[in-house]
């Protein structure tokens, strides 16, 4: 495993802290990247299973990797799966960072900023509809919800009217400077409006929090009692994913009411929070700026079997969760 200059892995210290790993012990990173996880695992004599869906991270961690790293070129929505055919240990804590890496954002080729031009592709696993398959062929209304929702932009039906009427595009600079023509932007302006929609855009073409809710019922399924869950999370969306998991597996659900009723059968917690969110500090956004909005939450694994998967109103425990 080569270290990559490019990739300050967020809140290390305290995700260690958070899996206290013990020599022998099986941890799971489910979102490898640049291995800055994997490699503070590995220190303390941990075994790790390291999960990634991009080709080109898989790759590079396996340049030189250790014995005791098992890399997958697969979704962390797999976990559960994989971990039952190659693990024969029970697994001890499972580490996951959500969102695009560094690596992805700096290379202009990958699509995914508009801070260099690109083509406009945006996959983390390289295969399937490409961020210009959805903008070139999507209707006006599907591409408004999809900025709305996921980019939680106000002006989102302005934007997709733009976009359409711009078709067909190919390049990142192209989608971002419609944005901004859209929404009236001026350089001197501090936030650049494109930042919302290409979030947006990236989070529909990787199904992001659908691979967070299941990634988390996975997690839970394969951790053993004692077993520790830390999830960093980088935006609003993300974060009410994880915190609203953890709020329910740990029995802090409020009861269901005539205007809310209560979608599940009772359960015994299969967590326990750990903890409050915890946030980067001073030190560390000054070395590393794009730590700025991340937040990290734990917990810890009960004894009791994991949730079973009740349909509530047609919808499965990761479609609630999404909502």
């Amino acid at each position: 495993m080569s270290d990559s200059p490019r990739h300050i892995p967020v809140l290390l210290d305290e995700v260690v802290a958070a899996l206290a790993p013990s020599p022998g012990e099986l941890m799971v990173d489910a979102t490898f990247g640049a291995g800055g996880y994997t490699r503070a695992l590995l220190a303390r004599g941990a075994r790790v299973l390291a999960f990634d869906r991009d080709p080109d991270a898989i790759r590079a961690g396996r340049i030189d990797a250790p014995a005791a790293l098992m890399l997958v070129e697969a979704a962390f929505s797999t976990l559960a799966e994989v971990t039952a055919e190659v693990a024969a240990a029970p697994v001890a804590g499972v580490a996951m960072d959500i969102g695009v890496s560094s690596m992805q954002l700096d290379q202009a080729e990958r699509g995914f900023s508009f801070a260099g031009d690109g083509p406009l592709d945006m996959r983390m696993s390289r295969d399937g509809p490409s961020a210009a398959d959805f903008v070139n062929a999507a209707d006006e209304a599907a591409i408004a919800d999809v900025i709305f929702r996921y980019g939680e932009e106000p002006k989102s039906r302005r934007i997709a009217r733009a976009i359409v009427a711009a078709r067909p595009l190919a390049r990142t600079g192209e989608l971002a400077a419609v944005v901004r023509r859209a929404l009236g932007w001026r350089p001197h302006e501090p936030k650049d409006p494109a930042t919302r929609t290409f979030q947006a855009i990236r989070i529909h073409v990787n199904r992001e929090l659908d691979e967070l809710a299941d990634g988390l019922l996975a997690a839970e399924r394969v951790l053993a009692p004692g077993g520790r869950l830390a999830v960093v999370t980088f935006h609003s969306l993300e974060d009410r994913v994880v915190k609203r998991f953890l709020r329910e597996r740990s029995g802090a659900t409020p009861g269901g009411s005539r205007h809310l009723p209560q979608a599940r059968a009772a359960a015994a917690p299969s967590f326990e929070s750990v903890g409050r969110a915890i946030r980067p500090g001073a030190a560390e956004l000054a070395r590393n700026p794009r730590a700025r909005s991340a937040t990290l939450r734990t917990a810890r694994r009960t004894a009791a079997p994991a949730w079973t998967i009740i349909a509530a109103a047609g919808r499965s425990a990761a479609e609630e969760l999404r909502a």
